[in-house]
């Protein structure tokens, strides 16, 4: 097992890893900002370096610092956690050749990945089922353009290859807008993410987001762990997840399960990531592939009882997964609420001081939270401060222990979401299951 490890992220997931450490035995190392000394990660560790100014830039991005970090403390490994550099090839490949384990993919599998047309390629070879679309990245023909948009059929959409979080995306309704359309998205995207390539798809107008989590040793074996539901989305950020993800049958779990699994075995992947899909009229299609361990991962762990932070670190020390697919078992339901500081109706950030915070209980509960009575949430990084997941035998079940636990819930002194939660808890159409991406866009009237 490593002997001591780097943990180069903050808040809620890095006290999730840092628990993990410390039930394998491994050491922990905090990297933070001038603007994080008082996390309970840092508190916690083993030992803890600074690495810079709040901003994210001057910190948790420079790279720099973080390789700096491994060397003065003779750690071994870089746990890079999700957001910030957790999927930037660069940084992973910066880490192995300064002689330190990247827990995470190789680089090359990160870039393979990263870039949208690439993976979908990849993804076609190993027989993972794609939204019909360009099959490459669009040129300067226009002819060529028009003809591929008419054949896969109006709406298309037309996405950066290096985009993500909803960025970098146009829908287009036909030929009058197609050209136009498609120089102002290679425009945004040669701006906003250093790379102008585009492609095409088909828009699918009303359809679910449903993710495989999957995990992969070095020793050709890959395993899925089931679905995930994540199409409760405002501005193509998740507000709400579940898993298993209502009426997905078992045969079309195992189908498509299997076949990211195989896909993983034939690109070396190494390490937790998740295939992310549209599923529409019963069919899936791969959208991405995310190389990380996802906020979300908790309510595949209620589920299945595999604790995937601790897997990831035991992969990256080179051991073989200790679990067969034949082992995994789907108990029960789980949903989760991802709890920001921000005001329920407008959306605005609400940084500031807590000054009370109470944590729910009961059977099936669990809280993954950084925050305390005291603390003080900071302007400069995401609003997400807590995740309240519930689980229970049946997703009535695991709805039910939900609302309990968001009428427990104190977090006072700051504007958070818990209403908002409390709402779409109690909303038909959700507690019936299987609401599209859109749904609660419309409802919040956005």
């Amino acid at each position: 097992m490593l002997d001591k490890i780097v943990i180069a992220n903050r808040g809620e997931i890095a006290l999730r890893i840092l628990r993990a450490c410390k039930e394998l035995g491994v050491k922990t190392v905090a990297a933070y900002s001038e603007g994080d000394r008082d996390l309970k990660h840092v508190l916690l560790a083993d030992e803890s370096v600074c690495i810079g100014p709040p901003p994210s830039v001057d910190s948790y991005l420079n790279v720099p610092a973080i390789i700096s970090v491994a060397e003065v403390t003779d750690a071994v490994a870089i746990h890079p956690g999700y957001g910030f550099l957790s999927e930037n090839a660069d940084f992973a490949e910066r880490v192995e050749q300064s002689g330190f384990i990247f827990i995470g993919p190789r680089a090359e599998t990160i870039r393979v990945m990263g870039d949208k047309v690439s993976a979908i390629r990849a993804m076609k070879k190993a027989g993972v089922p794609c939204v019909p679309g360009s099959d490459g990245p669009l040129n300067e023909d226009r002819e060529r353009n028009l003809r591929i948009a008419n054949e896969i059929g109006y709406p298309v959409i037309l996405k950066a290859s290096g985009g993500g979080g909803g960025r970098g995306m146009r829908v287009v309704h036909s030929d009058a807008t197609l050209i136009h359309s498609i120089a102002l998205t290679k425009a945004e995207a040669g701006s906003s993410f250093g790379n102008d390539m585009v492609y095409m798809e088909k828009y699918l107008e009303n359809p679910r987001h449903v993710e495989f989590q999957v995990i992969a040793d070095e020793h050709g074996h890959a395993v899925h762990l089931c679905e995930r539901d994540c199409s409760m989305q405002r501005r193509h950020q998740k507000v709400v997840e579940e898993a298993p993800a209502p009426g997905i049958t078992n045969k079309q779990r195992k189908e498509i399960g299997e076949r990211c699994a195989t896909a993983c075995i034939e690109i070396g992947y190494r390490g937790a990531g998740t295939f992310e899909f549209l599923y529409q009229d019963d069919e899936f299609y791969f959208i991405e592939m995310n190389t990380r361990v996802q906020v979300e991962h908790p309510v595949t762990e209620m589920i299945t009882g595999i604790d995937i932070v601790r897997e990831q670190l035991r992969v990256a020390a080179g051991e073989p997964l200790s679990f067969q697919q034949k082992d995994i078992k789907i108990t029960g339901h789980a949903i989760e609420c991802r709890i920001n500081a921000e005001d329920a109706k407008t959306f605005m950030p609400s940084p500031g001081k807590i000054n009370q915070y109470h944590s729910p209980g009961g059977p099936g509960i669990r809280v993954d939270t950084h925050i305390y009575d005291g603390y003080v949430v900071p302007p400069y990084y995401d609003s997400m401060i807590a995740k309240l997941i519930a689980h229970g035998d049946s997703r009535e079940s695991a709805l039910a222990r939900m609302r309990t636990a968001l009428g427990e819930m104190v977090i006072d002194g700051i504007r958070c979401n818990i209403e908002l939660h409390e709402d779409i808890m109690r909303d038909a159409s959700f507690c019936e299951g299987g609401t599209n991406i859109h749904y609660l866009e419309k409802k919040l009237g956005i």
